[in-house]
């Protein structure tokens, strides 16, 4: 973008995992997390090309930020770069993980129970930050659910992949993320067509009308 585009402007500039954005004046009404969620599409299509360890390194920062109950932090993670080991993964269940074995990672979402009761919220809490930050560095992802999901009839797909990557059994294994650079295109969900019909306004069934 030209200089010019900046003159008689004093931007303000705020970095998030490590992609920095320009506010400029008149534009201070945009949100750009709402952008950023209305923009991000659940992607299973992923180009052969790698992630530059700068944007992983992003990633994990991200990770890190996740919120938790009480800051106990009870999640870990395992990033899988390896393309041997994405294929394995990819056949952790019969169906809605295949195409892991095409991305460029995988980020397997775990939980240590010992340390917090509610470490199913605090995975999931980093399961969608890794969403939103993927999409911020112009990568596609696509959550894998693996809590309380079989493998095949004797074994779990968690049992599955505790075995491959080797986890503690104390370890608990919720969601993998492939992540990847897109090789397709899908358009944002039309405001019109959100389900606004599930959201209430101070009583339950009283509907918000916030928007029209």
């Amino acid at each position: 973008m030209s200089n010019k585009r900046f003159q008689g402007f004093i931007p303000e500039c705020c970095e998030q995992f490590s992609v920095r954005f320009f506010i400029l004046p008149e534009f201070k009404e945009v949100d750009m997390f709402l952008s950023l969620a209305q923009s991000r599409r659940s992607i299973r299509k992923y180009q052969s090309k790698p992630v530059e360890p700068e944007k992983i390194d992003s990633l994990v920062e991200a990770l890190l930020r996740a919120p938790t109950s009480r800051g106990k932090n009870s999640w870990e993670f395992v990033v899988v770069t390896d393309s041997a080991l994405l294929q394995k993964l990819s056949s952790a269940k019969p169906h809605g993980a295949s195409f892991l074995k095409n991305a460029a990672l995988g980020i397997v979402v775990c939980a240590n129970p010992q340390i917090s009761d509610v470490w199913i919220e605090d995975a999931s809490i980093a399961s969608t930050f890794i969403h939103l930050a993927a999409a911020s560095l112009g990568l596609g992802s696509c959550w894998i659910q693996i809590r309380e999901r079989m493998h095949d009839d004797t074994q779990t797909a968690e049992a599955f992949i505790s075995e491959i990557l080797n986890l503690p059994a104390h370890i608990k294994v919720v969601s993998i993320v492939a992540i990847g650079y897109p090789d397709e295109r899908k358009s944002a969900h039309p405001r019109e067509s959100l389900p606004y019909d599930k959201v209430s306004l101070n009583n339950y069934g009283v509907l918000y009308s916030g928007r029209s």
